[in-house]
């Protein structure tokens, strides 16, 4: 599993923000700027949905004030579903990750396997990303939802 002082591992993602969907590195996606990153085991699941992105949507421009340069969300979904769903989530500012095949949540070695719920997803967590370097991470239990929320991770950054 990924630890403070590494780096982010190469694999390819899709991102959906508000200039539209991409393919992309993510080596490059994360290279020069601070990003918060979370992710979550499913696209339109209900912890997820109701209390895990909607913390983040709200507490945006609190990580843009924290010199954030962007807060991201990842999923091992395709980018069809994570762009439906930031649509109906109101999570425009926010950067989408569909990790479909979950190369970079293998690469980071943080799958959890869901059986019948939707197979290889990706465990729920928050890091803070300095340059692709991880400075800071909240990997939870499992079925937990105590220490990857929007709070936790901007009340750790200085």
């Amino acid at each position: 599993m990924i630890k403070i002082g590494d780096s982010i591992p190469a694999a390819s993602i899709t991102t959906i923000d508000k200039d539209g969907q991409a393919s992309t590195s993510a080596e490059l996606f994360f290279a020069n700027k601070k990003v918060v990153l979370f992710a979550l085991p499913g696209a339109f699941t209900p912890t997820c949905s109701e209390a895990h992105l909607p913390g983040f949507v709200v507490k945006y421009d609190d990580f843009i004030a924290k010199g954030i340069d962007v807060v991201a969300c990842l999923s091992v979904n395709d980018a069809f579903v994570m762009k439906a769903w930031q649509a109906s989530q109101n999570a425009e500012n926010l950067t989408m990750i569909a990790d479909g095949g979950a190369a970079l949540t293998e690469a980071l070695g943080l799958t959890l396997n869901t059986g019948d719920f939707g197979g290889v997803r990706s465990q729920r967590y928050s890091m803070m990303v300095d340059n692709g370097v991880v400075t800071q991470l909240n990997v939870e239990p499992a079925n937990g939802f105590e220490v990857s929320d929007a709070e936790t991770i901007l009340g750790q950054l200085t």
